[in-house]
């Protein structure tokens, strides 16, 4: 196929024979949703997979039921073509109501258009500002109107996975298929428009190091802008794009950090400060010490966390052996304590190391180890407000938001819920490929679902915030019930 060919092609050059990819990711499908949907509205020849559609509608219109009562506001946005990763971008404006921020997200297509980096605007509600009855009145096959496309960027294949540079989070880097890592600087670059046979965008600098695809394992440090990649060649490749970056003057048009401008037709590129050997098969994420650029882990499909140290050499500098009891897809450094690290699998559970209970020689046991998934676990996240709290998202279709300080405090009332486990977004009917807490309203969560599998194509993007009743401490929310109580019989009380 010709959309494979181009994904599969290297934007410095050489090409790579695509393999399918891991992760539980099934091919696109190429029918017209409606086709699709009619098919699975009465024409299914088996009855596994009508009972099986069946459970998820009814499991969807529960949860939709309880919208009004668990959330402080929901946004639900329907995608023409799946997204495979969703990230937040700089917050631009301020409001009464409402604040303007950037939301970058991704078109995986068929190959009859272009595959595009999205840029969109997106206005996120203030905290206890939505009214219950608005939040629970949505079209699940409509756009939302708080996402607006703001520019799109045609992307030589398909977009796996985003991430923004801390220190500006207008510069992005992109993976795609291939050994290279892309980086945008998404403010200077100009809008296109996606029709087929359009040429690519130019990316502003390329990444390379790579000997084989890398896909998935992507990063950008917190403390230096430093970026680290994972791929099928078995490595972890760290690279500065600091001289590529300029500190711009003041002048309110090019504040901060900006990617030098080439006059040249091709990107520049750039290659690594290091390639790290360790791991016995695909790397499939990577995460930086909050701390330190020199200090990073990663994971993948040999079933190993490694800890590395670029100051020490390229050898791994602890290697735990047996992780997981699967392949591991994904890893987070805790932003607030960091000795702490998570990390999920297919083997469907998240487990949290100590690093100062690993040794070098590969021995070392998870302090604890969450299970509340039925499927692989496909991203794990911190939240940027209290240390103790992470997210998860898998192919089961649920998004789980855990606290590790609630695992010992578990009451009988909560005994048929997995400990630490506190709120469960159901609002995505397929798997939920990426999700990403929102650091300027640290409780508000976007998170993106690829739903061929339920709906025949596309996907769901949904931005919401759960009720400050479920996170806030215990005593403060019944204070604040009584209060409502009191009112309510005041209320009743009146002739």
């Amino acid at each position: 196929m010709e959309s494979d060919e181009a994904a599969a092609a290297s934007p410095s050059g050489g090409t790579v024979t695509p393999a399918p990819k891991k992760r539980g990711r099934k091919p696109k499908i190429k029918e017209e949703p409606q086709t699709q949907q009619q098919q699975s509205g009465g024409k299914m020849k088996e009855s596994g997979g009508k009972k099986t559609k069946q459970s998820v509608d009814d499991k969807y219109s529960q949860w939709k039921g309880l919208v009004p009562i668990l959330y402080d506001w929901l946004a639900n946005h329907n995608l023409v073509w799946p997204s495979l990763s969703c990230r937040w971008g700089p917050q631009l404006e301020q409001a009464t109501y409402k604040n303007r921020q950037l939301l970058y997200l991704s078109e995986q297509t068929d190959g009859s258009v272009p595959n595009t980096l999205v840029i969109a605007n997106c206005e996120v509600v203030k905290p206890r500002v939505a009214a219950a009855e608005h939040i629970s009145q949505f079209n699940e096959e409509a756009r939302s109107p708080f996402v607006k496309k703001y520019k799109t960027i045609i992307h030589p294949g398909e977009v796996n996975r985003i991430r923004e540079l801390p220190q500006n989070s207008k510069i992005i880097a992109t993976h795609t298929d291939s050994p290279d890592v892309l980086i945008w600087d998404v403010e200077t670059q100009p809008n296109r428009h996606a029709v087929l046979g359009a040429a690519s965008s130019r990316p502003d600098l390329i990444l390379t190091g790579h000997q084989d695809n890398a896909e998935f394992a992507l990063a950008m440090c917190p403390t230096e802008p430093f970026v680290l990649s994972g791929g099928k060649d078995k490595s972890v490749v760290l690279w500065s794009i600091q001289d590529h970056i300029t500190t711009a003057a003041t002048d309110s048009k090019s504040s901060g950090s900006i990617i030098k401008q080439s006059d040249k037709s091709e990107s520049p590129s750039v290659g690594p400060r290091g390639v790290y050997h360790g791991h016995d098969d695909t790397v499939e994420d990577v995460a930086f010490s909050p701390t330190s650029a020199q200090e990073f882990c990663s994971v993948g499909d040999d079933s190993c966390l490694i800890l590395w140290d670029a100051r020490t050499g390229t050898s791994p500098v602890t290697k735990v052996e047996k992780a997981h009891d699967a392949d591991l897809h994904c890893v987070d450094w805790n932003p607030r304590d960091d000795n702490l690290i998570l990390t999920g699998s297919a083997d469907n559970t998240v487990r949290l190391y100590d690093r100062r209970n690993l040794t070098s020689n590969g021995v070392g046991a998870p302090i604890y180890k969450f299970e509340g998934h039925k499927a692989a676990v496909l991203c794990v996240q911190w939240s940027p407000d209290k240390s103790s709290v992470f997210g998860s998202s898998a192919e089961d279709g649920l998004l789980n938001i855990w606290d590790y300080d609630r695992v010992s405090k578990k009451s009988d009332r909560a005994a048929k819920s997995p400990a630490g486990l506190f709120f469960q977004h159901a609002g995505h009917r397929d798997k939920v490929v990426d999700f990403h807490w929102n650091a300027e309203d640290p409780w508000t969560i976007v998170s993106v679902s690829d739903d061929c599998e339920t709906t025949g194509g596309g996907g769901t993007l949904q931005i919401w915030r759960m009720s400050d009743l479920l996170y806030r401490p215990e005593e403060e929310v019944l204070a604040e019930l009584e209060k409502f109580k009191s009112h309510v019989m005041t209320c009743a009380s009146k002739p």
